[in-house]
């Protein structure tokens, strides 16, 4: 069993969001494992990154 969780941000500005997409993937995903952690203490968060990202210094970014 899994859970995937994504974040979308959006900013007009001239700052990347990068790490507030990852933070919030990472609290919903600790969440997750608060309420779930009864039934299985072994879970496991992986696999966070940044997907996609436009704009920005480094320009556009896709996996």
């Amino acid at each position: 069993s899994a859970v995937r969780c994504e974040a979308t941000v959006e900013l007009h500005g001239k700052t990347g969001v990068e790490m507030e997409a990852l933070t919030a993937v990472q609290i919903a995903l600790l969440t997750v494992y608060d309420m779930c952690k009864a039934v299985d203490k072994a879970m496991v968060m992986q696999g966070v990154r940044v997907l996609e990202k436009h704009g920005g210094k480094s320009g556009s970014f896709v996996v």
